[in-house]
């Protein structure tokens, strides 16, 4: 029996099993099914990575080069090529892999770390034909950057997410011409130093409350069709743009894989596609935790790290521990006004040492803003923050002592403040 079984090589089960050796478990397993470790981060060759957690500028090879190399001082084992079937509630995991055949592998606790996928075409229901050269960003990125393969040549993106910016530049240093780069929103979804480092210093245009509305071509992509939406993003007849070109490329959002987690029959969250934590990234079954994008889509790899540090303590805690003491008051985290989610959905005020750590989202665009976490009638903290936007994800920490006077629930909201 394992103290530990980690689901994931990426940069989350890495961070996970580092802390959890360090936390003193002896026995960990991590599951990965891809031939290596490091998950996405052996695709994305731009910089910009580490910034926070190792205080240096990385690529992202070099980032989980760095985790790979700290698990290598440890006795970690790792299964390569390996995928988990099924997690039973009795925190067995069923795998199956290339060497070891199928296998069903007991352990003490289990950190959830599979990441997320990328939404496709068929998720967003893109009428027109269905040619060639319609591409998830990620997909690109593992051609371009992995295999050595360039997807096309003339280029339009639909969706201003991170991946989508980031391969307008990419398509870009590589010689194709990217048109344009068009978002439903009249805000773009990636990170505000994307849009000037990927689109405004390439001179790629950003069409904000526009949509692909068609695609044609036989064979392959020939032309792709943009039109402005309303404010219900429907799209406006007469607004229609035809941009000659022979690749589109989707980014256009991600969703947290978690498969194992409900078949697992662990409690969901409809907001953020991922379970319901604890402060200490426990889910509702006990010994099983969950951390990364699994649990909410992040957009600095520093914050996956530190989460998955606190998911891999709180797993070493519970093994040696004994276990998750019952009768706890337990508060309940709620998103108010201006909010989408916030992580955790639940906190128990006894678990926190210090500060606790609360990460959330708005739902549009914001100046001058306060941030107000109130216990029913009571306010229990205020924050300032001078800009917020729904593509970056925003942190405030909460001390134990005002974790204390709340009763029930905590609400999160934001309001704009007049300047």
């Amino acid at each position: 029996m394992y103290d530990l079984i980690v689901i994931g090589g990426g940069p989350a089960g890495l961070a996970a099993a580092c802390a959890a050796w360090e936390g003193g478990l002896q026995k960990i397993l991590i599951v990965e099914r891809d031939k290596e470790l490091g998950g996405i981060l052996n695709q994305c060759i731009h910089n910009g990575f580490g910034l926070h957690h190792f205080k240096e500028e990385l690529t992202g090879p070099e980032y989980a080069g760095r985790f790979v190399k700290l698990l290598g001082e440890t006795g970690v084992e790792v299964r390569l090529d390996t995928m988990v079937l099924e997690v039973a509630d009795d925190r067995r995991v069923h795998m199956v892999g290339k060497s070891t055949g199928y296998r069903v592998e007991e352990a003490k606790s289990i950190v959830l770390a599979m990441g997320c996928r990328e939404r496709t075409r068929g998720a967003i229901a893109i009428p027109g034909t269905r040619p060639a050269g319609v591409f998830t960003a990620g997909a690109a990125q593992r051609y371009v950057n992995m295999e050595g393969w360039m997807p096309g040549k003339r280029v339009v993106i639909l969706g201003s997410g991170d991946i989508g910016l980031i391969m307008a530049r990419r398509m870009t240093l590589e010689g194709a011409k990217v048109l344009a780069c068009v978002e439903v929103m009249p805000y773009s979804g990636g990170l505000n130093r994307n849009i000037v480092q990927c689109l405004h210093d390439y001179d790629i245009p950003l069409y904000l409350s526009h949509t692909v509305t068609d695609i044609r071509g036989k064979n392959r992509v020939e032309q792709v069709v943009v039109s402005a939406v309303d404010g219900h993003r429907n799209p406006v007849p007469g607004t229609e743009m035809v941009f000659d070109c022979d690749t589109l490329l989707l980014s256009v959002g991600l969703i947290p894989e978690n498969e194992l987690t409900r078949q697992a029959g662990i409690a969901m969250d409809r907001r953020t596609n991922g379970a319901v934590v604890y402060e200490n990234m426990e889910t509702s079954l006990p010994g099983v935790f969950a951390c990364g994008n699994v649990c909410h889509v992040h957009d600095l790899v520093d914050f996956v790290t530190a989460e998955s540090q606190k998911a891999g303590a709180a797993a070493a805690q519970y093994v040696l521990g004994g276990g998750t003491a019952a009768g706890e008051t337990v508060l309940e985290v709620t998103n108010g006004d201006g909010v989408t989610y916030t992580v955790p959905q639940k906190l128990r005020p006894r678990r926190v040492e210090k500060l606790c750590g609360l990460f959330f989202r708005v739902n549009r665009v914001l100046g001058n803003s306060e941030i107000l976490v109130t216990s029913g009638d009571t306010q229990i903290a205020r924050f300032q923050r001078e800009h917020l936007a729904p593509g970056e994800m925003e942190r405030i920490d909460l001390p134990r002592a005002l974790l204390d006077r709340a009763e029930g629930e905590i609400t999160v909201s934001v309001r704009e403040v007049e300047q």
